[in-house]
């Protein structure tokens, strides 16, 4: 999560899903994409809203509005988070969902695309609250996710409790000699209930790994680079943890709360520890000085990690930013004219689809140790995670070297030629 940013003279932002369609047609442009493949990849392939009751812990009702869109399923299972927050949408929803069908085929694993989610802020309810309200939003949603056709994962402000919650759920409308079927329904789940080892950090270890993978690509060493980080969730915190192990120097953080600095360095586990104290805050961080949170992009820092919600990085800021390198932690926190701003000033954009995509590699390891009735060590994942990012991230800058590409459109290039290729072999029904 994350406030608005304030701007002497704000632009009206464009909308997440007009940023994911400019995306898209700009690399099905280049590739010069099958017409008909291209219908199909522009438009969902199922959206479902649901309104459900859900009484409170003072005995009123309250009703609910929950998202799940499923945009392609050609390479196998929809795959993709669920976030509670006030900004869920249906639009938020379908460029959700298409980003993830771009991020699971960079990543060459054999899923599709979904995303899905309640309009609500979390901080408003109480943990019985919110369990019920996950529950019956799984009862509503019913068939129309499963182990082998939809598979939601943690996203904004839910975690691997809300996971835990969904399993369960899902699993008591199954027949008892059915139930140990459906253990890989979700991914993201604590350990105690078929979760996997370094899931809780593969998305932020994967955002660190592509940092690192661009500092090997550039010559250059990350010890003392300075760092900011927007949101300190999990992706944000990982990120930090494993670029201090590499030297790096944490200089600023932002989150719903607000922006602190320090120029000679932030802990992150001092941090996580307070934030975890203030129920997610890092406010009143005595390591640090509170800053405007209109200064915190215009800070003078070698790498730049937007880690929170979509649409942070726009034309109103895009000026001010002096880190050599943005590492998209978040999914769209980059709009599509402030990415024309901030390539023509020579600053390298890690793309979303490939910098976080260490979550859904972490989910595909966990769904296939629950399908194979596997348990993986920690160091067993985190060197597979390192392999399979690798493998995207020089794939990506191949193309970006032979087709003279900045590396968004060569990751989207690289996607949609596999899906493509897929329609290709396999034609279109009837």
């Amino acid at each position: 999560m994350t406030t608005t940013l304030t701007s002497k003279k704000k632009q009206p932002k464009q909308g997440m899903l007009y940023n994911v369609m400019r995306q898209f047609n700009n690399a099905a442009d280049i590739i010069e994409l099958n017409t008909n493949i291209r219908k199909i990849l522009e438009v969902t392939n199922n959206e479902f809203v649901v309104h459900f009751p859900v009484r409170m812990d003072n005995g009123e009702v309250e009703i609910f509005t929950g998202y799940r869109v499923q945009h392609n399923n050609a390479l196998g299972p929809y795959k993709g988070g669920l976030r509670y927050h006030p900004t869920v949408d249906i639009d938020a929803a379908r460029a959700l969902a298409m980003w993830m069908t771009w991020k699971t085929s960079l990543a060459g694993l054999p899923y599709g695309g979904a995303k899905g989610g309640i309009q609500l802020d979390p901080t408003k309810y109480s943990q019985d609250e919110l369990q019920r309200i996950t529950r019956r939003f799984t009862y509503a949603l019913g068939d129309n996710i499963g182990p082998e056709l939809d598979i939601p994962a943690p996203d904004v402000n839910t975690n691997p409790q809300t996971m835990a919650w969904i399993l369960d759920t899902y699993m008591s409308t199954k027949s008892p000699n059915e139930r140990s079927k459906n253990l890989h329904v979700v991914t993201g789940k604590p350990i105690g209930a078929g979760g996997s080892e370094g899931r809780d950090r593969a998305t932020g270890y994967g955002v660190f790994l592509t940092i690192k993978f661009w500092a090997e690509h550039n010559t250059i060493d990350l010890k003392n680079k300075t760092f900011i980080v927007q949101g300190f969730g999990n992706v944000g915190y990982w990120a930090s943890h494993f670029l201090k192990k590499e030297g790096a120097i944490l200089i600023a953080v932002q989150d719903a709360y607000g922006s602190i600095h320090n120029h000679e360095g932030i802990s992150p586990e001092k941090l996580l520890d307070y934030a975890k104290a203030k129920k997610g805050s890092i406010s009143g961080f005595a390591g640090a000085n509170v800053i405007d949170n209109a200064e915190f992009f215009g800070l003078d820092c070698d790498i730049c990690i937007p880690a929170a919600l979509g649409n942070q990085v726009t034309v109103d800021n895009a000026h001010d930013i002096k880190a050599r390198l943005i590492a998209e932690g978040a999914n769209g926190p980059t709009d599509v004219k402030a990415e024309e701003i901030l390539l023509k000033r020579g600053i390298d954009i890690i793309p979303d689809i490939l910098c976080n995509s260490g979550g859904v590699i972490g989910s595909y390891f966990e769904w296939l140790q629950n399908r194979n009735g596997e348990i993986w060590q920690l160091d067993e994942v985190l060197e597979k995670l390192e392999r399979k990012m690798r493998e995207s991230f020089n794939k990506v800058m191949y193309k970006t070297k032979t087709k003279n590409l900045d590396m968004r459109t060569a990751a989207f290039v690289i996607a949609i030629e596999r899906l493509e290729e897929t329609y290709v072999q396999r034609g279109i029904f009837p």
